[in-house]
């Protein structure tokens, strides 16, 4: 007999996600960041396990914020968009390699500081009220699937 396949990954189509580009006005410690949104907010925004990714030659620790809102049963994820840490692995031997020791995750976006994502599916960033003094408006971005990102925060989700 023979099995049955139910689906094909390959024939999958994956939706492209809405996620928020937060810059920030000022230089800030992240602790006082959240301080002050979660004191506008009633949240608890709190510091999750790091995103990691593994190069060639460092392992990159990206700083990882969750809350949860009540009212709208929503979890809202910052993470930072420039790595915090890294660890190198083994040294460079080669004179023009890609990978320094700092990474970011939208490499075309450096002047953000953090990614703001949602588990919904159309996300409301307006339901949060960020400190007016120390941020600029939050753009909407879409990921496509192909992106780097995309793959990052569905592992995380």
């Amino acid at each position: 007999m023979e099995i049955q396949k139910l689906y094909d990954l390959d024939d999958t189509e994956f939706e492209d996600i809405a996620i928020g580009l937060v810059r920030l006005a000022k230089d800030v410690p992240a602790h006082e960041f959240f301080y002050k949104t979660n004191q506008l907010n009633g949240l608890t925004f709190s510091r999750k396990k790091d995103v990691i990714i593994h190069g060639a030659y460092y392992d990159y620790h990206f700083p990882r914020f969750e809350a949860y809102h009540k009212f709208t049963k929503t979890c809202f994820t910052f993470i930072s968009n420039r790595s915090s840490e890294s660890k190198q692995k083994k040294l460079q031997t080669e004179l023009f390699t890609e990978e320094e020791n700092i990474k970011f995750l939208l490499n075309n976006q450096v002047d953000v500081e953090y990614i703001l994502h949602t588990s919904e599916q159309i996300p409301d960033f307006s339901v949060i009220l960020l400190p007016e003094n120390l941020v600029f408006p939050i753009q909407d971005y879409t990921l496509s699937s192909e992106e780097e990102l995309y793959q990052i925060i569905q592992y995380y989700e």
